[in-house]
């Protein structure tokens, strides 16, 4: 190992890192650290920028580490992703180069928070009655009730269950379908067992959660969207590849479905001219989900013990392959 340690902390969007652990006290330890507010705008970039980096700390999956960077960066000892796990980085390859991966909690409730708020923006066209109003217009548009409708949960883990419960205190039907759903489970969380095309045709609004994999890219496509209908609301805050985004656009553009309240995609940050941007019938949030003070404490304040403990020889929260 190094005596002197480069840190490299990545998309701080905000610029919020150095308020949310107390980074200075790396400095004992022979640390000097580097905050990153700009996202790299490709492989090549991170890779000339963090080469001669120790430590770096990224901020979810908004930089990948695929092998082909990985390798490129041969002073890399330690990489931490703030969460529990990270689909962007190559652990694989990670352990193959001698790299160190470790993760770190987060908040249990921002992300199934943000999913609620963009339902009820959307059912109440919130996004387009601020605008109106700040225009001199007064009620504009007509919304829909919550209570009564169907809320289809796909993936119905930690962030499901709670939108489970959020759906049953506003009067929904619940149901719900992930590949190794019980009833019993099910059952247990408020929700009743149906197979993936019933969620969809049954659903009113359809809200995902599962974890990206090559199983569930895609998840989401023309089919399912049709079988949603015309009256049906997708929810995405989990992974943007679950959806066919192609697809979704034409289910947009044609009146498919009723519309999408998104909080990720395929390409992130959504580049200008997107054609999501100018879809109809979408409430669009920033990936917003995990960026509460609460869940970057977690965040921050966890990435920050994993340098510690790595320094200390017994690294801790290791992702293994």
């Amino acid at each position: 190992m190094a005596e002197h340690y480069r840190l490299a902390i990545l998309d701080d969007y905000q610029r919020v890192a150095m308020d949310h652990a107390d980074w200075g006290s790396l400095a004992d330890h022979g640390v000097t650290v580097t905050v990153f507010t700009k996202h790299f705008g490709s492989e090549q970039e991170a890779v000339a920028t963090l080469a001669d980096f120790h430590i770096i700390i990224a901020m979810r999956e908004r930089t990948p580490f695929p092998r082909s960077v990985l390798e490129q960066l041969p002073n890399l000892d330690l990489l931490v992703t703030t969460g529990p796990a990270n689909a962007s980085i190559d652990v694989t390859a990670a352990a193959d180069l001698g790299i160190t991966v470790c993760g770190t909690e987060g908040s249990p409730t921002a992300a199934p928070e943000l999913t609620w708020a963009l339902i009820l923006a959307f059912a109440r066209n919130l996004p387009m009655e601020h605008a109106a109003l700040r225009e001199g217009r007064w009620q504009s548009t007509v919304g829909f009730e919550l209570a009564g409708r169907t809320l289809g949960i796909l993936g119905l883990g930690k962030i499901g269950r709670r939108i489970a419960a959020y759906g049953a205190a506003f009067g929904m039907t619940v149901v719900a379908w992930s590949e190794n759903l019980t009833a019993e489970a099910a059952t247990a969380a408020g929700a009743t067992l149906v197979d993936r095309d019933e969620l969809f045709r049954r659903s009113d609004v359809v809200s995902l959660h599962v974890r990206l994999s090559p199983r569930t890219e895609s998840i989401v496509g023309a089919a399912e969207l049709q079988l949603l209908g015309p009256d049906g609301l997708l929810v995405n805050t989990s992974r943007g590849a679950l959806v066919d985004e192609d697809a979704l656009l034409t289910a947009l553009e044609e009146g498919w479905i009723r519309g999408a309240a998104l909080d990720v995609y395929n390409h992130e940050p959504l580049p200008a001219g997107h054609p999501l941007l100018s879809a109809p019938n979408t409430v669009l949030a920033p990936h917003l989900g995990f960026v509460t003070a609460e869940s970057y404490d977690a965040f921050y304040g966890g990435a920050l013990e994993d340098v510690r403990a790595w320094l200390s020889g017994s690294p801790i929260r290791r992702l293994r392959p």
